[in-house]
């Protein structure tokens, strides 16, 4: 065989095989993309590249699936649904309270269905995994109860938002909807204020 052919054959093996690997990485970008999100996107603008976000999402999304997360149980998941609605009827009276004690629940949430509760961006990633429409609303706040512990948030219409953000987490990890009741109480709350 001529070494012009071989060369040629080489030259196309190779192109094949970068055309291969290209569309691997487009593939894996769409997979990832689909599962997180926005989170996608919030990956991607925090890392030094592409790559690095990407290879981030992929770790976390095989630390998650290590874990053995489950469902709650339907009695579980009433006696957690009976301890939002008191923590939300606390809002009324005890606005920072009540948002202290839905992280609590929140967390309480977590661990009863599996999910380490560490540190707060281990949590926020781990969620990011099975809960990435609503990662955005734990992060919300989290920031917004850590500002009114410190003393820097000491707004009402701030503290309902926060209220409002783990609602829409605490719904997802109960995998129920938000009930419009609920919204609509908080907001009665919000203008009694």
């Amino acid at each position: 065989m001529p070494v012009e052919t071989l060369v040629l054959i080489a030259v196309i093996v190779a192109a094949v095989l970068v055309v291969g690997w290209l569309a691997l990485q487009r593939r894996r970008s769409e997979t990832l993309r689909e599962q997180f999100g926005p989170e996608y996107e919030r990956a991607v603008e925090q890392a030094p590249d592409r790559a690095a976000a990407e290879a981030e999402l992929q770790a976390r999304r095989e630390r998650v699936q290590d874990l053995s997360i489950r469902p709650l149980s339907r009695a579980t998941h009433h006696r957690y649904s009976e301890e939002w609605a008191s923590v939300q009827a606390m809002f009324v009276d005890d606005p920072p309270k009540a948002v202290e004690q839905a992280d609590a629940l929140i967390q309480d949430v977590m661990r009863a269905r599996g999910y380490p509760v560490g540190d707060f961006e281990q949590r926020a990633a781990d969620i990011s995994v099975d809960h990435p429409s609503v990662v955005e609303h734990y992060r919300e706040a989290h920031a917004i109860a850590t500002a009114d512990r410190r003393g820097d948030e000491d707004d009402t219409e701030a503290l309902r938002r926060a209220f409002v953000h783990y609602r829409a987490l605490f719904a997802d990890l109960l995998e129920v909807q938000p009930e419009t009741r609920t919204e609509r109480s908080v907001t009665r709350t919000r203008r009694a204020s």
